[in-house]
């Protein structure tokens, strides 16, 4: 009963930080997370496989303007006819962004033929050093067909503004250096621009592909 108990207790703080997370990501302007949090435990739908849901209304995405790893520019026009993966990290990141773009590489090839219907972006949250050559070397790394987006730090908030991601520079203690602490979800964005799936880090790539081939008839 003990172990019963445990793993119930698990279950319910697991599903409290999903919807948290959730919250951060779908707060209304002006709304606090604590407000959007409250909201989201009233009428949310439950999660998708693979992903979360949010609730009806709620916009992710919209106008930025960025360079790709080639320098050149690109606008949230680029992103339209086409389904889109989008993740925000940046290239000095020691876990979950390798992590998540390694996985981002196998729902590529998982495609097959139906991967030319698909545009899989990343976005840095750290522009100081992540300059279009930085970002070509680094998504290299992980597929030949993820775009790697960085720009000016005005740039990077705005695009991080119209998708709600949080990020911040913090300098652990003892390190001589500088990380990024950031929200790690992965968009998927349908051909007119809208949100159809938010994918929660650790999302296995069957799910992910699952995902896509859903949206993609």
């Amino acid at each position: 009963m003990t172990r019963a108990i445990r793993i119930a207790v698990l279950v319910l703080i697991l599903a409290f930080a999903a919807v948290w997370g959730a919250a951060f990501i779908a707060r209304r302007p002006g709304e606090g997370v604590g407000a959007s949090f409250a909201r989201l435990l009233g009428n949310a739908p439950p999660p998708s496989a693979g992903g979360v849901v949010l609730p009806s209304g709620t916009s992710l995405g919209g106008p930025f303007t960025l360079v790709d790893q080639n320098g050149r520019t690109v606008t949230q026009d680029d992103l339209r006819g086409k389904l889109s993966l989008v993740f925000f990290g940046f290239t000095f990141c020691p876990d979950v962004c390798p992590t998540e773009l390694q996985a981002m590489g196998q729902v590529m090839d998982m495609l097959g033929p139906q991967a030319e219907q698909v545009r899989p972006i990343f976005i840095t949250v750290d522009p100081e050093r992540d300059t279009p050559a930085k970002m070509k070397e680094y998504v290299g790394l992980f597929h030949p067909s993820i775009t790697g987006l960085t720009g000016t730090k005005e740039q990077v908030a705005a695009a991080a503004r119209a998708w709600r991601v949080y990020y911040n520079k913090v300098t652990p203690p003892g390190a001589s250096d500088y990380l990024m602490d950031h929200s790690s979800y992965t968009y998927l964005m349908g051909r007119d621009g809208s949100l159809r799936s938010l994918f929660r880090p650790g999302v296995s790539p069957e799910e992910m592909v699952a995902a896509i081939r859903a949206n993609l008839g």
